[in-house]
């Protein structure tokens, strides 16, 4: 059975206290260097809204993510083997490097000695890591928006097929697989409150997620798996569609949007999504009253778990509903992008008002 992590506020203490006693029992990520640490990791902490935690390297690695130079979390605690650590420090040196085992045996090593140390150590053989690594890296580009062609030439594949065959493995199928394959689009978005990232087929938008959220690519494998469908990046008139309307809306002059959405759930799910739509924009309601307004209010629970399956930020404004005391609760883009949210629509549509 896979271990669960530790609660967020004891995997911050840890990191801040830097207990070693939580060594191996998660890693910490910073997302503005890119860099993955032990518990214990000696370096400067960080802000904590840039943290995320991860159960494994491979978790991190397959994230974009480095390893720390510092705290040397692929390396076992305490004093590395001395005939690994230049092998450690060259592959970070040139992460994008395909190793084979020729290389190693050119160095002196044994690939079976390295390949059992890096499977003791982090569940993975040496050249799964070396694919993890570059992989990532590739995966933070796109990440970023950019073409599929480009990363896999920029991070060491030979191929763009080699590079297609590795994505497949994190979103479940290769991007642009077939001609007649339907697709998810997806891109980037630039918002006041971060960047999204955005996924349509030729009909709907079928995701809009923030892109610091913990295991994002776990969110787009989901949304193909139920769509049946291939994840490529790119754009579309439908995201182009959804950015403009994004623009007006955080310019304060869209309260309402009309952009095709068709996000996969269930038909509970459904209901509660459109519930969601039908509530207007500079005002919130409790789970209990969107319960009560959808007939269930005995499923105030059910129809909480729905608001956090939503998939599509913003559009679909799960932000609007409230703890029933008015604190503020359960949004996975964090609870300071539910309040920048609020305040928006609060203040424009006091604006509106006085206008009218």
């Amino acid at each position: 059975m896979r271990m669960t992590l530790p609660s967020r506020a004891e995997m911050i203490g840890a990191t801040e206290r830097r207990d070693a006693s939580y060594d191996g029992v998660f890693f910490a990520a910073v997302r503005t260097t890119r860099i993955f640490c032990r518990p214990s990791c000696p370096a400067r902490k960080p802000k904590r809204e840039n943290v995320e935690f991860f159960r494994t390297a491979q978790e991190a690695l397959l994230a974009g993510y480095r390893a720390c130079l510092r705290c040397r979390p692929l390396e076992p605690p305490g004093e590395a083997p001395a005939w690994l650590r230049p092998l450690l420090a060259d592959i970070e040196s040139d992460p994008a490097r395909r190793w084979k085992d020729e290389d190693l045996r050119e160095r002196g090593l044994d690939p079976v000695r390295v390949r059992r140390w890096f499977k003791e150590e982090h569940g993975m053989t040496f050249l799964a890591y070396n694919r993890a690594r570059r992989l990532g890296l590739a995966l933070g580009h796109i990440r970023n928006g950019a073409d599929a062609s480009t990363p896999a030439w920029d991070h060491g594949y030979d191929s763009l097929s080699g590079f297609r065959d590795a994505f497949a493995k994190v979103v479940g199928d290769a991007p642009g697989r077939s001609r007649n394959a339907r697709q998810v689009v997806f891109t980037r978005v630039l918002t006041p409150v971060g960047p999204l990232l955005a996924g349509a087929t030729d009909e709907a938008v079928v995701l809009l997620e923030f892109m610091d959220r913990r295991m994002l690519e776990t969110q787009l494998r989901a949304v193909c798996t139920r769509l049946d469908c291939v994840a490529t990046p790119g754009t579309s008139p439908l995201l182009e569609w959804l950015e403009r309307e994004l623009a007006e809306y955080f310019d304060g002059v869209l309260r309402s949007f009309t952009v095709p959405l068709d996000p996969p759930g269930s038909e509970f799910q459904h209901t509660v999504w459109k519930g969601l739509q039908r509530i207007p924009y500079g005002e919130t309601r409790s789970y209990k009253a969107q319960a009560t307004a959808l007939g269930r209010p005995e499923a105030v629970r059910a129809v909480a778990r729905a608001n956090g399956d939503n998939r599509i930020a913003i559009v679909i404004p799960c932000h609007r509903v409230i703890g029933e005391d008015g604190r503020l609760v359960g949004y996975g883009g964090g609870l300071w992008r539910k309040q920048f949210l609020l305040d928006h629509e609060l203040k424009h549509a006091g604006l509106m008002m006085s206008a009218g």
